[in-house]
């Protein structure tokens, strides 16, 4: 089947969804659920097929990515469930207006109908878009990355599976196995078929999809995300959430790739992080941290001194920019010349220092004295995600299922006309 006919059997499964009430989809969520645990062995053995061809060719921390076992299986079929478990967005009334005429405004949510993601190496990612699609209303059509391609076909057979045993047509969930520029280009230009196109992964996809697209277009991903240690840091508590930012998996979107720390704090506290990143993890057989430093920072922090494009680098490895700064405004003016609007954090115990980096700083997501990490849609309690938005229209920050939906007015009369 060619992408065109995908998109257009997608689009004429989608009104069955769209008109399906919350037991229906919950239902098939749940189908969908039991049967990604069902067929678990034979994802196993097409995510090892992958692996095999991928080992030597991509870094540890991207094998990381695509890597699967029982425990993630699990917590793939969990997080349909949870998304099972969230409030059906489709007919919330938004809000409502009477007017003198009598008449009532009803602002009210409704699926968008179709949404294609185009995304590389993460084959949790099938799973999570499908059940936001489904709950959300909406068809789907998965386009994979080559790497992942045997893991995200077997995860997509089981949930066609799932909701096709759930009495809902599988065409509402169509997976693209051509991972040639020609199946992305075919999406972008899918007018009349796609009415929402979301890109998930690197820089290169991700302006392709943006430069290109003819159909609506989200940014998301990147992530340049900031941790900015003030003069008022507790050290421990920062030491701790930079450790945790950086190196609990360094290979997605919201772990930290740039430090800037209170020029007053540094020479106690960059030792302090060297020791924990650098010569604790190697002396415990884990990767150290790579500090890649400015002049003024290089001798606290050891490492080499950072390049020209380093402050500007997603390096989705165990490798951190670290530079000095000599206040809060300067850590906001570098993180707003730099950072990609995903999420940046400060260390602070001074309440003053963290309300003018909360104004400062325009990202999606923006913490005092918590880890960047936390910008997940598992996280903030939207079950999953499709995807955290980067940009202010139509969404932004991690996007669960009120975000794949629209609105219309339904209007409620009786007889008025217009004079």
């Amino acid at each position: 089947m060619t992408v065109n006919d995908m998109m257009r059997a997608a689009k004429a499964a989608s009104p069955v969804l769209a008109g399906a009430d919350t037991s229906v989809k919950n239902a098939a969520l749940e189908a969908m659920a039991a049967r990604l645990l069902y067929r678990t062995g034979e994802i196993l053995a097409a995510n090892e097929t992958d692996l095999a061809a991928a080992r030597g060719i991509i870094s540890d921390v991207m094998l990381d990515r695509l890597s699967l076992d029982e425990k993630r299986i699990a917590a793939m079929a969990d997080g349909i469930r949870s998304v099972a478990a969230l409030r059906d967005p489709v007919g919330r009334v938004i809000d409502r207006t009477e007017r003198p005429n009598g008449l009532i405004i009803e602002k009210t949510s409704v699926p968008l109908g179709v949404v294609a993601i185009i995304y590389e190496s993460r084959p949790n990612v099938t799973s999570d878009a499908a059940a936001l699609c489904i709950k959300s209303g909406n068809a789907c059509i998965l386009r994979g990355g080559k790497e992942a391609l045997n893991s995200s076909l077997a995860v997509s057979s089981a949930l066609r599976e799932g909701i096709s045993s759930a009495g809902l047509p599988e065409e509402l969930i169509q997976f693209v196995t051509d991972t040639s520029r020609q199946s992305a280009a075919d999406l972008m230009r899918g007018v009349g078929f796609i009415d929402l196109l979301i890109p998930r992964g690197g820089r290169g996809l991700i302006n392709a999809c943006i430069e290109n697209a003819r159909v609506p277009c989200i940014r998301t991903g990147e992530g340049i995300c900031h941790i900015y240690v003030d003069r008022a840091a507790d050290i421990d508590m920062a030491v701790k959430i930079v450790e945790n930012a950086k190196t609990s998996r360094p290979s997605v979107c919201n772990a930290e790739e740039v430090l800037l720390v209170h020029r007053d704090i540094a020479p106690v506290f960059l030792p302090v992080l060297r020791k924990a990143l650098c010569d604790d993890r190697a002396a415990a057989g884990k990767t150290p941290v790579e500090f890649r430093a400015d002049p003024e920072s290089l001798p606290y922090s050891g490492g080499v001194p950072a390049g020209a494009g380093d402050f500007d680098t997603e390096f989705l490895d165990y490798i951190l920019a670290v530079r000095t700064v000599a206040s809060v405004g300067e850590a906001v003016d570098h993180i707003s010349a730099h950072s990609t609007g995903h999420s940046e954090a400060i260390i602070t115990s001074d309440s003053a220092a963290a309300e003018e980096f909360l104004r400062g700083v325009d990202s999606a997501a923006v913490y005092v004295n918590a880890s960047t990490r936390f910008t997940d849609g598992g996280e903030f309690g939207l079950g999953c995600e499709m995807g955290i938005s980067t940009q202010k229209l139509h969404a932004r920050g991690p996007m669960g299922l009120c975000e794949l939906t629209s609105y219309k007015y339904v209007v409620r009369g009786n007889g008025q006309i217009r004079g």
